[in-house]
């Protein structure tokens, strides 16, 4: 199967619809995220187990996030893409209670193949942005 294909249907089942049972279906036993700024995994092999509660450490504080990808090119064993990504601050994002606030940040991130399952993803986007649009920062 085509990796970009794969990719859509990971970001759509699992980041989207919440889909945790497709975890396994999608990625390899280790997972490394390469780089992810201000990400507490950045730089850590995670196991599936430890890819849920990274998803539950998002959703629990955006439950309705959904990314939209806008661009998708594939490479060998690479695939990349350029997201808008929107979500609802309903639930605390650490001690911090919810804003209630909506976000929409655009970002790109590479994911990583390995035998037609994601192995890692390396990540940009600006999470200033964020915290100006949930009234953290001016």
């Amino acid at each position: 199967m085509n990796n970009e294909i794969i990719l859509r249907e990971f970001m759509k089942s699992v980041w989207n619809e919440k889909n945790f049972a497709d975890i396994q279906k999608y990625l390899c036993q280790e997972y490394t995220i390469h780089l992810d700024n201000a990400d507490p995994w950045e730089g850590k092999t995670i196991n599936h187990a430890e890819f849920e509660t990274r998803l539950n450490y998002t959703f629990n504080s955006f439950p309705d996030i959904h990314f939209d990808i806008k661009t998708a090119v594939s490479d060998g064993n690479l695939v990349a893409i350029t997201w808008i990504m929107t979500g609802t601050n309903t639930g605390n994002i650490g001690e911090i209670p919810a804003t209630n606030k909506t976000i929409e940040v655009n970002g790109a991130t590479i994911y990583h193949f390995l035998n037609e399952k994601i192995c890692g993803h390396t990540q940009v986007f600006d999470r200033t942005k964020i915290m100006i649009q949930l009234g953290f920062i001016k």
